[in-house]
């Protein structure tokens, strides 16, 4: 479980080049998000629920856990408006499973790509920060505004998941690359 402190989260990784790691992801491709040219947009997310499987035990209780379906519901309803202030590629990441992420991807009809980073090398690669759930190990929610394979922007923590996409799309707005 990673313990430092939120500022140093946002200072180490704004700046980082991204390493050059494809990624599974739920269009059946392989995805290098530091190859992309233009602006991206990646939200790390803990993992989505299976509807009628129960979540991890204590799963409530851990902050910051709570949210990956609001999260990914509002970025899918803001895409075309952050497509509009210049986001070329949006993409959700998670340390679940591609075949597990495509039945999220089709049952909230998100007009983007999930990618996978069920191996760990990304997140282990930038030092991203998780925490541990019923043996599995995953993602803190965070999420990075890209300029050609650069972090400009982290947003760290995600205290409203509901809220991301808004509060991205406000920065991407006030923030055109230049």
């Amino acid at each position: 479980m990673n313990s430092e402190s939120d500022a140093h989260v946002i200072e180490r990784l704004t700046g980082q080049n991204l390493p050059a790691l494809p990624l599974g992801a739920t269009n059946d491709q392989m995805v290098d998000i530091s190859s992309l040219a233009g602006r991206s947009v990646v939200y790390a997310y803990p993992r989505t629920a299976e509807p009628g499987v129960p979540s991890p035990e204590g799963w409530d209780e851990i902050p910051g856990a709570k949210g990956c379906t609001p999260q990914s519901c509002s970025f899918r309803d803001h895409a075309a408006e952050l497509r509009a202030v210049g986001v070329e590629n949006l993409y959700g990441l998670s340390s679940q499973t591609t075949d597990y992420q495509k039945e999220a991807a089709e049952r909230l009809h998100l007009p983007f790509t999930l990618l996978s980073d069920a191996d760990h090398r990304f997140k282990e690669a930038m030092a991203m920060p998780d925490f541990e759930a019923d043996g599995m190990r995953l993602f803190k929610r965070l999420t990075m505004v890209i300029d050609d394979g650069k972090i400009t922007k982290v947003f760290y923590p995600v205290d409203d998941p509901a809220a991301d996409a808004e509060n991205v799309l406000k920065w991407c707005g006030d923030n055109p690359r230049g």
